[in-house]
């Protein structure tokens, strides 16, 4: 009885999901009903001219068989042009159909990628970003054919179904009946074949996301693979996976193919039965050869459109799938981005005096329950260079998480500072007025103007030289046959590490914010390059607030203070402490 009772629930959690589901595709179709009406009215236009040209193919055969030769050449023009019609409606709306379709699937997309980038940060972060790639692909592609077709195609086959019924029915209720003979198995067989595909839907969605995450974290990391020579680890791998998915697929597909011929079957018995009963009718004389061939034409209308019916329901079932894997995504927590004039006029008021940064007795975990910070407390002032120190894995990163607000603390506070002690909360907000240079080489394909212009998008010519000069890279850039204009590959490519990372500070520099952070942005960095740019961070007039981690104890001479993070606290060295650090 609990058994029964438990079922029950979880059918009824069952149908509330998918409930949900499809009423969350529903508002995206509300938004496109125009576009719906449209594609339908197009849509009942060829069904009604087909039909039409049914009963006039009926007409011409009795035409001809009676020797009406009267009306012969007026019956066979007006057949031509119900054809012309109905293939003139068919291609203006294949050609609706695309340019909608494109249209919507371009929104939706460009829609979601915001909601997407807009997500908070460390519960999109558990998301492998092949998965994100498939689902804003294949799942998008999916449901803006939902949004666009399947409600008009419903519609449409129903129209035509039911028509083509009553045609049969009105000129002989025998045919109408035999026609329909085979639907009650085609359902049947239907109802099984849908329950097999909500399963292989899920696991093909997740396969075609592993798959893809494999491919994009390989290609991404060539040089590795390289050099480690792992090439054939790889490729045996994507063989496995491959295998994985063949063999997912082919136990599906032999499923298809047995109902697929069950299906066929089914309809040529009834065809078949169409044929004998037909020529039992006419040779009886209870039709004419005319009726005959409607009917035979009818009878292939009526078991194509089931069919075409019946494939609403497994592409419903792909539609829901894809709906939910995208709901995921932007049902996600949103980041805090309410406060941008707040930021702007927080900044505009402190501008002349500059912005600090404070973090009080912050305490912080991640997601999985690892622990950083146990009451850990920072200060950054205005035209200040502070570092964070510590073991590698203790924090460092984290703290510039932190200012970022791409995390939050579970308790504390972190705040921007301005003159007399104004404080304002960190929230998404902040990034307006913050410049970052994180680890690695973050450098985009494109040219080295067009990664400059990416933060600064009105940045002239001038400004941008000026930038890569403070972070000591102008020296390496003016060399270049095409200067800024010089191209740049993926990750980077065609520039050292070093030179990477000179030109990542140097679209830091060009943005001139009032904040700047530096996560190990001078690892890659000769010495003597290295003291230069902290000189030159140093004697901006600017009023910029600058922290930035390191492992290189030689940083900290140009540091005016100094904090090392590790054992989940915080605590600032002296003078001394500070030494010992750079002479060890």
């Amino acid at each position: 009885m609990l058994k029964k009772i438990f079922n029950f629930f979880r059918k009824k959690s069952n149908i509330a999901t998918l409930k949900k589901r499809v009423l969350w595709v529903g508002g995206y179709a509300v938004r496109y009903w125009k576009e719906m009406l449209f594609y339908t009215i197009l849509g009942l236009s060829g069904t009604a001219l087909s039909l039409i040209s049914s009963l006039v193919s009926k007409d011409l055969v009795d035409i001809i068989t009676g020797h009406q030769t009267g009306k012969l050449v007026t019956t066979f023009i007006f057949m031509i042009c119900m054809t012309l019609g109905s293939t003139l409606v068919t291609q203006i709306s294949g050609y609706f159909s695309s340019k909608i379709n494109l249209r919507v699937e371009n929104t939706i997309r460009n829609e979601i990628f915001e909601k997407i980038l807009s997500a908070d940060w460390e519960r999109l972060s558990k998301y492998h970003t092949g998965d994100l790639l498939a689902r804003w692909g294949n799942d998008i592609s999916s449901l803006s054919n939902a949004v666009l077709s399947y409600i008009p195609n419903a519609i449409v086959y129903l129209f035509r179904f039911g028509a083509a019924f009553a045609i049969m029915a009105k000129h002989d209720f025998s045919f109408a009946l035999i026609a329909m003979a085979g639907m009650p198995f085609s359902y049947f067989i239907s109802r099984n074949l849908t329950r097999r595909m909500q399963r292989n839907n899920m696991r093909s969605s997740v396969m075609n996301a592993k798959m893809s995450g494999f491919n994009q974290e390989a290609f991404s990391n060539i040089q590795t693979i390289k050099a480690f020579d792992m090439i054939g680890h790889y490729v045996k791998r994507l063989k496995e996976l491959q295998n994985e998915y063949v063999k997912m697929r082919l136990n599906y597909q032999k499923v298809y193919i047995v109902i697929s011929m069950l299906l066929t079957l089914v309809g040529l018995g009834v065809t078949n039965f169409s044929y004998g009963w037909g020529i039992y009718r006419v040779w009886s004389g209870a039709i004419t050869y005319g009726t005959m061939t409607m009917f035979l034409s009818l009878s292939g209308t009526l078991s194509g459109t089931l069919n075409s019916l019946l494939s609403l329901i497994p592409s419903g079932i792909s539609i829901t799938t894809s709906a939910s894997r995208l709901m995921d995504l932007v049902e996600l927590e949103k980041e805090d981005f309410s406060e941008k004039e707040e930021v702007r006029e927080f900044c505009k008021n402190h501008g002349s005096s500059g912005v600090g940064l404070e973090v009080k007795d912050v305490e912080y975990s991640y997601l999985n329950g690892n622990k950083v910070y146990e009451n850990v407390s920072i200060t950054a002032n205005p035209q200040e260079i502070v570092a964070l120190i510590g073991p590698s894995g203790q924090g460092k990163t984290t703290m510039l998480r932190l200012l970022l607000a791409l995390i939050k603390p579970q308790a504390g506070e972190a705040y921007l500072v301005g003159e007399g002690g104004n404080k304002m909360k960190l929230t998404a907000s902040v990034r307006q007025i913050i410049s970052y240079v994180p680890q690695g080489n973050t450098m985009f394909s494109g040219t080295i103007a067009e990664n400059m212009r990416n933060v600064k998008e009105d940045a002239t010519d001038e400004e941008i030289i000026d930038a890569l000069k403070s972070a000591c890279a102008w020296e390496f850039v003016e060399k270049l046959p095409e200067g800024i204009n010089s191209p740049i590959m993926e990750r980077g490519g065609g520039f050292s590490e070093g030179q990477a990372q000179r030109l990542s500070i140097a679209r830091a520099f060009l943005r001139r914010s009032p904040i700047l952070l530096l996560d190990e942005a001078t690892s890659a960095l000769d010495p003597e390059t290295a003291k230069q740019l902290l000189k030159n961070i140093t004697e901006d007039k600017y009023p910029r607030t600058c922290i930035l981690t390191t492992h290189r104890p030689a940083m900290l001479r140009g540091c005016d203070r100094v904090y090392r993070i590790a054992d989940k606290h915080c605590h600032e060295l002296s003078k001394e402490e500070i030494l010992e650090v750079i002479n060890t």
